[in-house]
């Protein structure tokens, strides 16, 4: 019984959160996250060049309340994976000012088919686009906007 328990707690968790002040290497990540399940999908989100209002964008700035959003993210994720039958789910995001291009999310799903990875993957980036309590300003110069809601899909 005792060796059942610690190779329980050797496994790793089914849904990682991880929230980031600085850049991350999707790519680096990947490499190390996709063993033992068939089917990966992947989504990786960058800032885009132009503002809500079609404005040229200096930068990004996102702020989030800590611990409360990494809470939200875990369990719309762990919802999520146990609907459609995944059996991993990886989700990073940025915070602080990011420039244009700069990878902003990264979300794996692993499952033993592409179905179910796919369409986890795909309600998790809008349940991360809707539901998780990050907050955004756009600046344009010297000018910064906070946006009030969320780009479509």
């Amino acid at each position: 019984m005792g060796d059942a328990k610690a190779q329980q707690s050797e496994r790793p968790k089914a849904v990682q959160v991880e929230i980031h002040p600085e850049p991350f290497s999707p790519w680096q990540r990947l490499e190390s996250c996709c063993d033992g399940f068939a089917a990966s999908a992947v989504f990786i989100g960058r800032v885009r060049p132009e503002s809500a209002q079609g404005a040229h964008l200096d930068a990004l700035e996102l702020t989030h309340y800590p611990g409360m959003c990494e809470r939200r993210i875990d369990e719309d994720a762990e919802r999520l994976r146990q609907l459609h039958g995944a059996g991993a789910v990886l989700v990073l995001h940025r915070v602080g000012r990011l420039s244009p291009g700069e990878v902003i999310v990264l979300v794996v799903v692993q499952a033993d088919r592409r179905g179910p990875a796919q369409r986890c993957c795909n309600e998790l980036i809008e349940a991360l686009k809707h539901d998780a309590p990050f907050w955004k300003r756009e600046w344009c110069g010297d000018q910064g906007a906070w946006l009030s809601g969320n780009t479509p899909l």
